[in-house]
């Protein structure tokens, strides 16, 4: 008996779902991106209005002033989807817990000269309860704006950042104690310094518009301190002290920055693109809170830069400038 094996060609009736091909065309396949993205969000057939906001429907783009005639004109330039972002983290965190395990196993938190090692404790502490606004403000943002394409990537950054909390967290564990904790929550509540931070953090809590939070928390805010804390302050200032442990344990923080200022960027180009008064409205925003943000980040900044403190933070916001101007919205 003789078998004959044969290669047969199969053409797929329809490569996506309907929802999909009307935007990418019948004929073209999908990425599991678009197909996670495009059009999946409800926008007919609710039962009524939310009875906590009956002005608004449960998905309203009426929320925001940003006006667009599509919301999915936004993309993610690193196509996360549930998927590729667990998997991008996922990889993330074993290189955090490598760091950790290397700092540990090695004593090195020992070798931290004393005047690194308190300033780290008093800087870095108190930036858990910065980070757990965050991710309050993007489940914020997440469940009220409009559209998968802008909403959807800040669920992960809610996560990213509850993640982040969690590390400092254990970076103050390693090099002090129970008390150190104890002590920034103190300091976040009563120090001078952090004040102006923490009303900064505390008044966003109230925003109503989803995309003004965005640029309040995700553009401002995380775009002026973490070049100035993490870039400046550890990888640089401290490290040349004798802090290079730090600046491992702290590399999460590093690289998932440089990460999400890509999407960052990409979303206020897109939005500020759109139309003349979205440029208005995203420059008026923009310039309004980098200002209050560059200055309740100065106090907190000089706990580690003393007199370097206006020159550094003066080279951060120039820096934040023409990222902006690159992204379409010249401050």
């Amino acid at each position: 008996m003789q078998i004959d094996l044969r290669t047969v060609s199969i053409k797929p009736l329809r490569h996506t779902f309907d929802n999909v091909a009307r935007r990418i065309g019948a004929d073209k396949p999908a990425s599991r991106y678009q197909e996670g993205t495009l059009d999946m969000q409800q926008t007919a057939n609710f039962h009524y209005r939310p009875t906590w906001d009956p002005a608004h429907d449960i998905y309203d783009a009426s929320r925001t002033a940003i006006k667009m005639a599509d919301w999915y004109a936004f993309k993610d330039p690193r196509q996360f989807y549930y998927g590729a972002y667990t998997l991008a983290r996922a990889k993330q965190q074993d290189t955090a817990e490598a760091n950790f395990d290397f700092v540990e196993s090695r004593g090195l938190a020992a070798t931290l000269p004393d005047s690194v090692r308190d300033t780290v404790l008093k800087l870095l502490l108190p930036l858990r309860h910065v980070a757990w606004g965050s991710n309050m403000n993007n489940a914020s943002i997440c469940a009220y704006s409009y559209g998968t394409g802008f909403s959807q990537p800040h669920i992960y950054h809610s996560m990213d950042q509850l993640g982040i909390a969690q590390y400092i967290t254990r970076v103050g564990l390693l090099l002090g104690d129970l008390e150190s904790l104890d002590e920034a929550k103190r300091a976040w509540m009563e120090d001078d310094a952090w004040q102006g931070l923490r009303r900064y953090v505390e008044d966003s809590f109230v925003i109503k518009d989803p995309v003004e939070l965005f640029v309040v928390q995700n553009v401002v805010l995380d775009g002026l301190m973490y070049p100035l804390v993490y870039d400046t302050i550890i990888d640089d200032v401290l490290s040349s002290q004798g802090g290079t442990p730090v600046a491992m344990l702290t590399q999460f923080m590093t690289d998932w920055f440089a990460e999400t200022r890509k999407w960052a960027d990409a979303t206020v180009k897109i939005a500020a693109a759109e139309s003349a008064d979205n440029k208005q409205i995203m420059t008026q925003w923009l310039t309004e809170w980098r200002d209050r943000a560059a200055s309740v980040l100065l106090p907190v900044a000089r706990i580690a830069l003393g007199n370097r403190t206006d020159e550094v933070m003066a080279d951060v916001v120039q820096q934040f400038n023409t990222r902006m101007a690159k992204a379409g919205v010249t401050l």
